[in-house]
C-alpha cells in the first residue's frame, strides 16, 4: 500500500512515516505539509491511502479532502492531534469523503511511539477497500438471521464514505410524526459514535439514540449502531448487537441489517443505501427488494463516492435510484399512508 502523508508538523510526519513503514507491504509515497500541496501531490502521484491532518496553513484537511475526492478519489484517513477537540472538522471531513479518523501517535522522550497501534489497525482495515470489493453473499449471512417483527414499519439506512452529510440531509426531511423506526449503520469508529449522534441531532427533529442492544425499536426514533457489533432486530422488535458473523470487513455491517429485515415480509420496510466506498449493503439491499421492500440507492452525481450504491444499482437491488436531495422527501411520501400508524400498527410514538 502506497501512503501519502499530509501534516504541517515535521515531527508528526516522521512519526507517521515510521508507523507506516513498520507495516509489511506499506510504503510512504510522499509527504505534503498543507492541504493545497496534498491536492497537487495526489494529482501527480495518487497514493492508495492518504493520512490527512486537519489543522494546517493555507488549506485545512477538510477542504483538501473535499477537493481530492472530487478530482482524484482515494482512501483518506484523518489523523489529527485530537479527534475529540476537532470533532466538527472530523465529521465535515467524513462528509466530504474521509473514511475514518484516528489520533496522531506521539513520540516519547525515549524515542518510542505511543498510540501507533490504533493507527496501524486503521491502516489494515482501510487497506481492504483499496482492493476490488467482493460483495458478501446473502447465503453467508443465514446463520445469524432472526425474523424481524411483522408489526413495525422500518426505515433502514446504510452509508459509509461521505455519509455524515448525506445522513444529515435525509434525516432533516423526516417530520416529528414520522411513523417508522429508523435504523442506521454508518461505518464509523466506536469512539466517535456518541459525538456523531450529537452532531446528527442538529439535523433531525426525531430523537437520535445510540443502540447498545436490548432497546425496543419504536416509531419516531432514530437508532444508530454505536458499537463494533452488527445491529439487527429479533422476533419481538428488540435491537440486537452481535459480533457474528465475524468474517465481514465491517462491523457493524449494512448487509447484516438489510438481510435481517428481508426476513420479514408483512410490515412496511424501506431500505436506503447512500454514498460509500466498497460493497457493503449491496447484497443486503437486493435481499430487501426481493422480499418485497421498497429500496433506494443514491445516484452517482450526488454521491461523494459512488461505490456501494453503484454495486447495488448494477445488481438491480434498488427500486429507485435518486439524487440525495430527493431521498428524504421520497421516504416521507412512502410512509405517508402510515401517519396514523398507531391505529394500523399498534405503535405509540415515544415522547
Amino acid at each position: 500500500m502506497r501512503v501519502g502523508i499530509v501534516n504541517d508538523s515535521r515531527i508528526a510526519c516522521e512519526v507517521l512515516a515510521r508507523t507506516v513503514r513498520s507495516l509489511p507491504g506499506f510504503t510512504v509515497l510522499w509527504t505534503a505539509h498543507d492541504g493545497r500541496e496534498a491536492i497537487q501531490m495526489c494529482a501527480e502521484n495518487l497514493p492508495d491511502i492518504v493520512l490527512m491532518d486537519l489543522i494546517m496553513p493555507n488549506m485545512d484537511g477538510a477542504q483538501a479532502t473535499r477537493e481530492i475526492m472530487k478530482a482524484t478519489p482515494c482512501v483518506i484517513l484523518v489523523v489529527t492531534s485530537s479527534v475529540t477537540a476537532h470533532r466538527d472538522l472530523v465529521f465535515k471531513s467524513m462528509g466530504y469523503g474521509a473514511l475514518d479518523a484516528v489520533t496522531t501517535p506521539i513520540m516519547g522522550k525515549d524515542g518510542e511511539l505511543d498510540g501507533d497501534e490504533a493507527l496501524k489497525q486503521k491502516l489494515k482495515v482501510v487497506s481492504r477497500l483499496v482492493k476490488i470489493p467482493v460483495p458478501v453473499k446473502v447465503m453467508a449471512l443465514t446463520k445469524f438471521r432472526a425474523h424481524a417483527p411483522s408489526n413495525t414499519p422500518i426505515l433502514a439506512i446504510g452509508t459509509s464514505t461521505g455519509g455524515p452529510q448525506a445522513l444529515g440531509e435525509v434525516l432533516s426531511a423526516l417530520p416529528k410524526d414520522f411513523p417508522a423506526t429508523v435504523l442506521i449503520v454508518q461505518h464509523i469508529d466506536t469512539q466517535f459514535a456518541p459525538g456523531f449522534a450529537e452532531w446528527l441531532q442538529q439535523h433531525c427533529v426525531l430523537p437520535i439514540r445510540l443502540a447498545h442492544g436490548g432497546e425496543q425499536a419504536s416509531a419516531g426514533t432514530v437508532w444508530l449502531a454505536g458499537r463494533e457489533k452488527h445491529m439487527y432486530l429479533d422476533d419481538a422488535g428488540v435491537i440486537v448487537l452481535s459480533e457474528e458473523p465475524r468474517d465481514l470487513h465491517f462491523r457493524p455491517s449494512i448487509d447484516v441489517l438489510f438481510t435481517n429485515l428481508a426476513e420479514s415480509t408483512r410490515q412496511q420496510r424501506v431500505g436506503v443505501l447512500l454514498t460509500g466506498m466498497g460493497s457493503d449493503g449491496a447484497e443486503g439491499l437486493l435481499a430487501l427488494r426481493s422480499s418485497g421492500a421498497h429500496t433506494i440507492a443514491q445516484d452517482a452525481s450526488s454521491s461523494v463516492v459512488y461505490g456501494m450504491p453503484k454495486i447495488a444499482a448494477e445488481r438491480s437491488a434498488a427500486t429507485e435510484i435518486l439524487p440525495l436531495n430527493q431521498i428524504g422527501p421520497r421516504v416521507v411520501k412512502l410512509f405517508a399512508h402510515s401517519l396514523s400508524g398507531e391505529s394500523r400498527y399498534g405503535l405509540k410514538t415515544p415522547l
